[in-house]
């Protein structure tokens, strides 16, 4: 045999092989390429894994809570409760765009089409009572979660064919064909529940009298509603030595005081009884923190960059009410809004407008026209030709009238068929009178109101600011019951499922979802999809800039501003690491890679 012809064998014979080879455990899986951890990973690039423990972190929250339960749609329950309390099978290393890397589940597989994903349980893991989370645990909590919680677990739920145990510690989860690549990596975040304690209660329970126990680094303490919640570190916990949680978790308790302003709550962090606080607008940040302890040394101002996106902050416009289910009208709102005079009165001048709602990331828009791959992508859609057009914001001026914008934001209601009458924009007898809910001790959104209000009676549109309590508020958010409601959207580096919940058809009526403008277009259904079955990072960036521009073009929300860094007031003994994750403050940066210092 020849040379030649023995090659030629090896090579068919190792193509049979890499056609035939099974899938491996691997110890972490990436949303495109691999993860950039190895196997041999000592902690995450951003955590510190010499920190000590020991102190009590104390922060300040605004609004209130009735519930414990954070799982269902019913009460409102502390946001932490979902992340320090409940382990999931895998955990986000926050310095990459999406990998995931093992915790409750030692390993994970999936093949290449990622059509299925198989766990193996850690035989170590542990809830807070000492029982062990078993495959039957799993399971349960995934159909309970899919079919009987919160709408944001549901979705999930559906793309699932079959799901089953398949050895002591082993399960497997089938999709359906569609061709959504995040799948696997979403079931890793599911939250997993004790089964033998849910059993005898219903997962829609709310209210103060049911703690339930979870496998995470914390345990609820104490806890009374509206007044202050405390974790406490569970001295046990079993995953407190693994690489990816080494260095995480310092603090012996972490204390939510709750405040029902923004003012009360910065009192509170002046006089000591709380010693973190996040600062939201720049110009406080740069005017009001010169009380004594910030003179004295004993609090300490840090900025903590990103390279997130800008996500979407502003009020939004709900298009399931007439007259917001006019273009026009949503365009004319848009127009009227003053940003530069706007913004330098309540916002001050170190923030940024915002422009996308990917911006401040390769995932946003390009300036000027579309560009021919994402015209390709929306070709066979009825979509406005503004969509493929430069989509420059309106510029505004420094002044509080703002005639041109004002005189393009008339016309535009013109030709929609409203007239002013005696100063009243009118169509059909009625007159065009908004209203915007706000929760109560939301001085900063009311701010913007008062000045957009003021140009809007210019065109003869009368904004009525409604202020509500919590739970009311709460209650009408959850109802889709507003005209215009303040809206705040945080966006990753790797857009996925979660864009069906903030801009898709299927839930823009359902209760508790978070597409709060009830945006229905084809096109967005199409784009998502687009993100959601892209096998390349330029597939990706092509859908992505597609959304943007139909998000933008269809005017949902009025935009405010963005910051690129996030600004933290601290206890100078209150620290972090000097390396910081790509995502900035952001979940799993703080509380979980900070630490107390000793004096």
């Amino acid at each position: 045999m020849t040379i030649f012809l023995r090659l030629f064998f090896l090579l068919i014979l190792s193509l049979s092989q890499a056609a035939t080879a099974q899938p491996i455990d691997e110890h972490g899986i990436a949303m495109y390429g691999a993860p950039a951890l190895p196997q041999d990973f000592v902690a995450r690039p951003y955590a510190n894994p010499d920190a000590p423990k020991g102190g009590e972190l104390r922060f300040a929250e605004v609004g209130s809570y009735d519930s414990l339960n954070p799982f269902t749609l019913k009460g409102q329950a502390p946001w932490a409760l979902r992340f320090m309390v409940f382990d999931t099978l895998l955990a986000r290393n926050w310095d990459e765009p999406f990998a995931l890397y093992g915790l409750l589940a030692e390993s994970v597989r999936m093949d290449n089409s990622r059509e299925w994903v198989e766990f193996t349980l850690r035989d170590s893991a542990r809830f807070s009572d000492g029982s062990p989370v078993t495959v039957d645990d799993v399971l349960w909590s995934f159909q309970a979660l899919g079919t009987r919680g919160h709408p944001r677990y549901r979705a999930f739920w559906d793309q699932i064919a079959k799901i089953a145990k398949t050895g002591p510690r082993d399960l497997r989860i089938d999709f359906h064909p569609g061709g959504n690549r995040e799948l696997p990596l979403l079931a890793g975040l599911r939250p997993v529940l004790s089964k033998s304690q849910w059993q005898d209660h219903d997962l829609d329970e709310s209210g103060m009298g049911f703690v339930p126990i979870g496998s995470g680094p914390y345990i609820i303490a104490t806890a009374e509603a509206g007044r202050s919640l405390t974790l406490r570190r569970n001295p046990q916990y079993w995953a407190k030595d693994l690489p990816i949680m080494r260095g995480l978790h310092n603090f012996d308790q972490i204390k939510y005081e709750y405040f029902a302003d923004k003012n009360a709550a910065f009192e509170a962090f002046k006089s000591g009884i709380v010693n973190v606080y996040r600062e939201s607008a720049a110009e406080k940040w740069r005017v009001a923190y010169d009380f004594p302890a910030v003179q004295r040394g004993d609090v300490v101002k840090s900025e903590i960059p990103h390279s997130r996106p800008s996500g979407m902050r502003g009020f939004a416009l709900n298009t399931r009410r007439a007259p917001l289910n006019d273009p026009s009208v949503r365009q004319a709102l848009v127009l009227a809004f003053n940003h530069p005079y706007i913004s330098e009165a309540v916002f001050g001048t170190d923030v940024r407008r915002i422009t996308s709602f990917f911006g401040n990331s390769d995932l946003a828009r390009r300036p000027g026209d579309a560009g021919a791959d994402v015209k390709k992508l929306l070709a066979s859609y009825n979509v406005p030709a503004r969509v493929f057009q430069a989509q420059d914001l309106p510029k505004g001026a420094s002044r509080s009238s703002n005639r041109r914008d004002l005189r393009k934001a008339a016309k535009l209601l013109e030709s929609a068929g409203w007239q002013i009458k005696g100063g009243v924009l009118m169509k059909d007898g009625a007159p065009l009178q908004l209203t915007l809910m706000l929760r109560q001790g939301d001085q900063e959104n009311g701010a913007v109101a008062d000045l957009y209000a003021k140009s809007l009676s210019r065109i003869g549109i009368t904004l009525i600011t409604q202020t509500v309590d919590n739970a009311q508020f709460n209650a009408r958010q959850a109802d889709l019951d507003f005209d215009l409601i303040p809206y705040t959207l945080a966006l990753s580096l790797s857009p996925g499922t979660e864009q069906r919940l903030y801009f898709g058809s299927a839930l823009a009526d359902a209760p508790g979802t978070r597409n709060l403008a009830g945006i229905r277009n084809a096109a967005v259904d199409a784009m998502i999809d687009a993100i959601l079955t892209a096998q390349t990072n330029d597939q990706l960036l092509n859908a992505t800039r597609a959304l943007d521009r139909l998000l933008m073009a269809g005017d949902y929300v009025i935009p405010f501003v963005f910051d690129p860094v996030s600004r933290i007031a601290h206890d100078h003994r209150v620290q972090f690491p000097t390396t910081l994750p790509l995502y900035g403050d952001w979940i799993g940066f703080l509380p979980d890679t900070w630490w107390m210092a000793a004096e």
